[in-house]
């Protein structure tokens, strides 16, 4: 016995003949402790792989046994023979083997692990939300009735739209002095010949008599979604492309749309120039500005997008130039449209889309940002959203009052800005409850720790539970690990999420006992989890797969060398009677001779068959049962006699 399991048995022995001595002589308690043993699930697997035998399940208790336990430098032993045997692991092994990789200083191949599980994990997390959308119309639902909505009072009969805040002004696009027929031609904005405009914003809330915006900025083009730094000295706003007189197209004559940047300067605009990402070939439009003013968002369809327009950010260097534009990847854009971005200061982005489940053309969905990439996309709900375009979403994080654009059919023009208050956040959280149990009992494990962790194993929440109850609020459809950990019991770890619609979400956690107790009369067969069936059906031959159960009982006899044992093989109930007597005889032998082949002693084991004769379920002789419930009479048992 390792010095491991002597230690355990030391401590379970002293309890054990300590809780007998307050009512027995010691010399009893003596005597029945030494009908007592005890086996090390674990240490039965280590002995059996020492011996060659690969399997996966194996690999993945004993490797967890030394991670869990801090033996790192041990684990990584065990997570080499899994991934050599099969690399098709859940993220969590790859997390486990890439820390354990660390502590035997292999960096390259940890960093490899590490690659493997991020990317595996970002798959989870779209495959979670491609579910979240299939029940897109009750996301919706859940998100509605949030806004109070109401017109803003500056919308004429034309096309109003794409507004920002500058000065205690909301400054927006306006197509009301055009004097031409209106002529949707345009993808990006479908309003063409719009200028900026502005209007106070009162102490009140209401606005007052727009105005033309400043006249080195409006040109006889489109100009639209105007954004302004913090300290009110540039602004990046869309125009057609259109600077110093001259008007450009692409290579089809098409005048297109770009991003343009203006400074304040002696309290005039000027220095317009555009941003270097534009081109004549392809649109760039909408920007939109992070909290710190590090950062412009957009929208455009240049090439290697993943739609018909993307989303994009790009970093504003301290001297004022561009890093390369970066594309926000699957988690928001789409094959559609995804426009209209607006970056809150609680590092929410707002954007307009076509291309996800809405209730109609442009919906407004709110994505927070971490610090990789974003949390899973969310509809915002009616009355924002309704079976139109609604669009150019924009909100103070700390009043919750903000404006949108909508084309809907009782507004004033073609498109129209509403004001609203949002009075209800969109924040999804459950809480998840569950129990600590024995896996075979079901028994309630007090004082168990139990700690939560997110999709990438950082620590969020940790408890010692009394009675063995555990409570966490999760964030819906994001992704958790919840791990218990007991004395004497296997740690065990499991991924969690909730979903919005759960009336309740429960989980409870089932422990393995590492050290487990045996005494005459106990079935190995139980304590080792061995298989029900470990024979096919109709055959009586030991398979690989049925030697390798047996090698552990075969590692207790020889941890016992006086251990006596009755394998007892039963059958289920079809065939005849005589015939199932007769295999299950068969199967007894074939596991008897196995024993005595690999050295135990023919005096320590005895068996026999019992046929049908002892059905642990319904499924006798015409009785129509599935092949489950069948299997279920197919076992074999290894019951302990006697060990002195």
């Amino acid at each position: 016995m390792k010095i491991k399991n002597l230690k355990y048995s030391l401590v379970l022995s002293f309890s054990f003949l300590y809780s007998l001595a307050q009512n027995i002589a010691g010399n009893k308690a003596e005597e029945n402790y030494n009908k007592n043993a005890y086996i090390d699930a674990i240490t039965i697997y280590e002995k059996i792989a020492e011996r060659g035998y690969k399997e996966e399940k194996m690999f993945q208790r004993i490797g967890n046994s030394y991670y869990f336990n801090a033996e790192l430098t041990k684990a990584v032993k065990w997570y080499d023979q899994l991934f050599s045997l099969n690399t098709q692991q859940e993220p969590e092994y790859y997390f486990r083997y890439s820390q354990a990789l660390k502590s035997i200083g292999d960096y390259e191949k940890a960093d490899k692990m590490r690659v493997i599980f991020n990317k595996m994990v970002k798959a989870r997390s779209e495959s979670k939300e491609s579910e979240n959308n299939a029940n897109y119309l009750n996301q919706i639902r859940m998100n509605s009735g949030r806004f109070e909505v109401s017109d803003a009072g500056i919308n004429s009969n034309e096309s109003d739209y794409g507004s920002t805040i500058y000065n205690n002004k909301l400054v927006f696009a306006s197509a009301r002095d055009t004097g031409v027929t209106i002529k949707r031609i345009l993808k990006w904005t479908n309003k063409p010949f719009t200028n900026l405009y502005t209007a106070e914003i009162k102490e009140d809330g209401s606005l007052g008599t727009p105005v033309r915006f400043d006249k080195e900025i409006n040109s006889k083009f489109n100009e639209s979604t105007p954004v302004f730094t913090k300290d009110g000295k540039t602004m990046y706003f869309t125009r057609n492309n259109f600077l110093d007189g001259k008007r450009g197209r692409n290579d089809k004559r098409i005048t297109l749309l770009k991003i343009y940047r203006a400074t304040w300067v002696k309290n005039e605009w000027s220095n317009i120039i555009e941003v270097p990402f534009n081109s004549d070939q392809y649109s760039v439009a909408h920007p939109s500005l992070s909290p710190d003013d590090k950062k412009l968002y957009f929208a455009s369809d240049m090439p290697g997008g993943l739609g018909q327009s993307d989303l994009y950010s790009v970093v504003i260097k301290e001297d004022g130039t561009f890093e390369k534009p970066e594309n926000l990847g699957p988690t928001i854009n789409t094959e559609g449209r995804e426009t209209f971005p607006f970056f809150a200061g609680d590092n929410e982005l707002y954007f307009a889309s076509d291309g996800r489940p809405g209730l109609g053309g442009l919906d407004v969905f709110v994505a927070k940002a971490k610090e990789s990439g974003f949390e899973p996309v969310q509809n915002v709900g009616e009355p924002v959203n309704t079976k139109f375009d609604d669009f150019g979403y924009i909100i103070d994080s700390g009043s919750r009052q903000g404006y949108f654009s909508s084309n809907k059919e009782d507004g004033i023009g073609n498109d129209d800005i509403y004001k609203f208050t949002e009075t209800r956040r969109l924040v999804c959280e459950k809480k998840l409850s569950g129990l600590v149990l024995d896996s075979q009992t079901n028994e309630v494990l007090k004082n168990s720790k139990v700690i939560l962790f997110d999709d990438k194993f950082e620590k969020l929440a940790e408890i010692v539970s009394a009675d063995g109850a555990y409570s966490f609020d999760l964030k819906c459809y994001s992704m958790y690990h919840i791990r218990a950990i007991k004395e004497d019991y296997e740690t065990n770890e499991v991924a969690v999420s909730v979903h919005p619609f759960d009336d309740k979400s429960e989980r409870d956690i089932k422990l393995d006992k590492q050290i487990q107790a045996i005494t005459i009369g106990t079935d190995l067969a139980k304590i080792l989890n061995i298989p029900i069936v470990y024979f096919g059906f109709d055959q009586s031959n030991i398979k690989k797969e049925a030697a390798f159960e047996l090698e552990k009982v075969l590692a207790v006899l020889q941890q016992y060398p006086t251990m006596k044992i009755d394998v007892r093989s039963h059958t289920d109930s079809r065939q005849t009677e005589n015939y199932n007597m007769k295999l299950s005889e068969k199967r007894a032998k074939a596991t008897i001779d196995w024993f005595i082949k690999k050295g135990i002693d023919p005096a320590r084991i005895t068996g026999r068959g019992y046929g049908e004769s002892r059905l642990i379920n319904k499924c006798a002789d015409n009785v129509k049962c599935t092949e489950e419930e069948h299997k279920l009479n197919r076992r074999s048992e290894f019951v302990i006699l006697s060990f002195q």
